[in-house]
């Protein structure tokens, strides 16, 4: 007889091989009124959900310091992250092979805080979920959301947000005295409901171009 019985090896079949633990970085993308925070608070939920440990991370997130919330009303404790932040300082050793992070306002990371959580994922196994939007007011990119575009293992889009003429919306438009602001600050932390001054809204590229906003916004 030949084989791995007249040799003595262990049969193949009914032996358990664990695949090496790697994690994947992903960019869940979208804009404006897509649900991305609802979203990383239900991935955060059913993952411990599963038994898995993990952190969430948000940066001045409309509630209050110390909170990820989400405009249907549901919120979860979450660490605050600023540019100063250092992802593999803070998480460190803390989690193990196949726990998680959320990081959720993503467009605000650095470059090189995008670079830290790669390094999570490759050397720590840990499977991170960035969510935020790809572009400002301006129609350009974030830098940190370019760099999560570069590196990232998977870019998953959010649901699709409409301009009021009913296209989908492709710019995250700031409205000032009625119009579309095209220059000023990238980075200007605010909400749909204007309450720092500056109203901002969905519009196709169409009537972003024109600058036109919508019809309550005509005299």
């Amino acid at each position: 007889m030949t084989g791995a019985a007249s040799s003595g090896q262990a049969p193949l079949f009914g032996m358990c091989h664990l695949a090496p633990a790697i994690g994947r970085l992903r960019l869940h993308a979208g804009l404006m009124g897509a649900g991305k925070s609802a979203l990383a608070i239900q991935v955060a939920f059913h993952r411990r959900q599963a038994g898995r440990p993990g952190l969430l991370f948000t940066s001045l997130d409309r509630g209050h310091s110390g909170q990820l919330s989400s405009r249907l009303g549901i919120a979860a404790k979450a660490q605050e992250f600023d540019p100063e932040t250092d992802f593999v300082e803070v998480v460190g050793e803390s989690l193990p092979p196949r726990g998680f992070v959320i990081v959720d306002e993503a467009q605000f990371l650095t470059e090189t805080q995008v670079e830290e959580l790669a390094l999570l994922v490759d050397e720590h196994a840990i499977d991170v979920d960035c969510f935020g939007l790809l572009t400002a007011f301006d129609s350009r990119t974030f830098p940190g959301s370019r760099r999560l575009v570069e590196l990232a293992d998977e870019i998953l889009p959010l649901v699709e947000v409409l301009c009021w003429c009913g296209q989908p919306g492709r710019v995250n438009a700031r409205i000032e005295e009625g119009k579309p602001v095209r220059s000023g600050d990238q980075v200007a932390f605010g909400d749909l409901s204007g309450d720092v001054g500056a109203t901002y809204r969905v519009l196709c590229r169409r009537h972003w171009r024109e600058g036109d906003p919508g019809p309550e916004y005509r005299d």
